[in-house]
């Protein structure tokens, strides 16, 4: 058995993604455990060079992670042959042209979402990866989530029987910043000018989750929403937010099956988890937060009565049964890595091209205009 190492120039990783979910949970959490096994036995070592903007934050990050390689200097990392992957997980807006710089220097790119700003950018990215053959992926890391995996268990099996909706709520309360309670989230998200905006953010992910587990998005109506037009930024200054931050979509998938996800940073949680999605068919339903799913049968399907002059006596949350925790589920980003690499070192199957971030891209893209000229829309096959 060998060991190969694999260079890779990672970019990005001071932010909170790119930090927690992107180096520490799956490269050095694949490091820790030996590297990645490939197929014919062998391992696969990566080795990441950290690179950023600010080379004390970078020198300071691979400091207290123990890592050997860090530079400011992104050219220098891209010349370097000897690292032959590059992963960016900075802002939005900039990823278009790192991804274009890394390809036209020859290395394999793997990105989080969205993969650009605007479609025709990703169109462009994924159209120079195509010519320069070189392997590529964008993260999709919701599929991974042990809820969204059980759901996809229930669909193999026949559980469903004809499924027909699907209903998704995600958000939570993202504090304005003005009252002792600051943000969660970065100010940028809330400006247009800086690529922020919900649909931009949310309806990127709905795409793959919606095309794989539930049928290929046919038609889209959106209606966004600026609920909380002023907040306070991380230096504690008023800023007008301008980007959406609230979206209320409708899908048409493939089937006949009707897929309706509400996504918000101004909604107080009462539900099963930050995000949830229900699943209705004609055999059974199902519903599945970020980690556990219940199921209801047709069998054990209650009966109740509309009766609105008497108090409801049916504890509706305990007619469903949680599906056991049978499989160890790991990280979804970290699978999602270890697909990856094995792709590039040993070409095994990979089904996350740089196409499938364009077509989140696409769908954001449709649900501003939908919003806009408020009406319903096609969404139209993208050819690479």
């Amino acid at each position: 058995m060998a060991t190969r190492r694999l260079g890779i120039v990672m970019y990005g990783v001071t932010g909170r993604m790119g930090l927690n979910q992107h180096l520490v949970r799956s490269i050095l959490a694949i490091r820790e455990q030996g590297g990645v096994a490939l197929p014919n036995g062998d391992r696969v070592m990566p080795d990441p060079i950290l690179v950023g903007r600010n080379a004390e934050k970078v020198a300071a990050l691979a400091r207290q992670y123990g890592i050997e390689r860090h530079t400011a200097d992104l050219d220098a990392a891209l010349k370097n042959p000897a690292d032959e992957v590059f992963f960016d997980a900075a802002t939005t807006q900039m990823r278009a042209d790192l991804l274009t710089r890394a390809i036209e220097a020859g290395k394999h790119v793997y990105c989080e979402k969205p993969v650009a700003d605007q479609l025709d950018k990703a169109i462009a990215v994924a159209r120079l990866a195509k010519a320069n053959k070189v392997k590529n992926g964008v993260v999709q890391d919701k599929l991974f989530l042990p809820g969204l995996r059980k759901i996809r268990m229930l669909r193999d099996s026949g559980f469903f029987g004809r499924m027909f909706a699907v209903r998704g709520e995600f958000g939570y309360w993202v504090f304005e910043g003005d009252w002792g309670q600051p943000a969660q989230r970065p100010s940028w998200n809330y400006r247009k000018a800086e690529g922020g905006g919900i649909i931009l953010d949310m309806l990127c992910h709905w795409r793959y989750v919606l095309d794989n587990l539930f049928g290929k998005v046919q038609g889209v109506s959106c209606v966004g929403a600026t609920h909380i037009p002023k907040r306070i930024d991380e230096n504690g200054k008023p800023y007008d937010a301008d980007a959406d931050d609230a979206a209320y979509a409708t899908f048409q998938l493939d089937g006949g099956v009707i897929a309706h996800i509400n996504s918000s940073w101004d909604v107080r949680v009462r539900r099963d988890d930050l995000v949830t999605f229900q699943v209705d068919g004609t055999y059974g339903s199902a519903v599945a937060g970020l980690t556990k799913c219940w199921t209801q049968h047709r069998v054990n399907t209650p009966r109740p009565v509309w009766n609105p002059d008497i108090p409801q006596t049916m504890n509706f949350f305990s007619q469903w049964e949680e599906i056991p925790d049978n499989i160890v589920y790991e990280n979804g980003f970290k699978i999602q890595w270890e697909d990856f690499i094995r792709h590039v070192v040993a070409d095994t199957p990979w089904h996350h091209e740089l196409v499938e971030g364009v077509k989140g891209v696409q769908l954001a893209e449709l649900g501003i205009k939908s919003w806009s000229e408020r009406r319903w829309l096609d969404v139209p096959d993208i050819k690479i």
